[in-house]
């Protein structure tokens, strides 16, 4: 049996559109055709990096973690973790963002300091449009 593949056939066999492949490859998750040009090859290992791709995004991960995973991707010092972060309503017209990944001590501190902040900011302007001073 014949393991090599054009790109419409690993497409197909993979569900993969081609030009997402071809996207794969520049970004260096996937590698080039073993034969490159009009008559492109690949081979199983290419089906199989492809199916590995596809399981890892079923996972949540995002394509820069996937590429440091499969060794294709920048230095990991240039990708910044993600970080969890919690959304505090003071007003309608103000919100305040605090990282999540804090411990229970500080987030308490700085709950406290936000609904301190929130019972000094005055009650916000009705919605009247003001005239200007002639």
């Amino acid at each position: 049996m014949n393991s090599s593949k054009t790109l419409a056939e690993l497409s197909g066999e993979s569900g993969i559109p081609a030009r997402t492949i071809r996207f794969y490859i520049a970004r260096g998750l996937l590698d080039g055709p073993v034969k490159s040009g009009r008559g492109a090859v690949y081979t199983a290992g290419h089906l199989a990096r492809l199916e590995k791709i596809q399981r890892l995004q079923a996972e949540g991960r995002m394509l820069s973690e996937i590429a440091l995973d499969l060794g294709g991707g920048p230095a990991a010092q240039t990708a910044a973790p993600p970080s969890p972060w919690w959304q505090h309503a003071i007003q309608e017209d103000v919100m305040v963002w605090v990282r999540g990944d804090v411990s229970p001590w500080r987030m308490k501190q700085i709950r406290a300091a936000v609904d301190d902040f929130a019972s000094r900011l005055p009650e916000p302007e009705t919605n009247k449009t003001r005239r200007r001073p002639r």
